[in-house]
């Protein structure tokens, strides 16, 4: 099994100067400006209860552990995206830092980063001015 965490949001400059906080805001607030996005959010949070089969394969994925993200094959029949379009929309949750990548096999499995997406919240309504409950 390969575990390949979401990077961390960069400290560098952002495509149109943003440094710091500032850009990892901001590609934060892009990841979840897309409706498509939002959909897989809802997926990945809902976890292996939003699928109808345990995996795509059966509940048989390499090694010994359960598996527990969503396979990319899963977001594509569940919300009907092709599986370029699927994959371009998990690269930006993860470049955001909203979702972890987990290799089993020849499948790719996702799931939400539920610390990262809270703390990513916070710091949006702190630069709102609005700090959350």
């Amino acid at each position: 099994m390969v575990d390949r965490a979401a990077k961390a949001p960069s400290s560098g400059t952002g495509p149109r100067g943003e440094t710091g906080d500032n850009a990892a805001a901001i590609r934060v607030a892009k990841a979840l400006a897309d409706p498509i996005r939002l959909r897989m959010l809802n997926v990945m949070a809902a976890g292996r209860a939003a699928c109808c089969t345990p995996s795509p394969i059966g509940g048989a994925a390499p090694g010994n552990e359960p598996v527990e993200g969503i396979c990319v094959c899963e977001l594509q029949s569940l919300i009907g995206l092709a599986q370029s379009r699927a994959s371009y929309h998990l690269r930006i949750l993860k470049d955001a830092g909203l979702v972890t990548e987990t290799t089993r096999g020849k499948w790719n499995y996702y799931e939400l980063d539920r610390e990262a997406l809270a703390g990513s919240l916070a710091q949006l309504a702190a630069a709102a001015g609005a700090p959350l409950p």
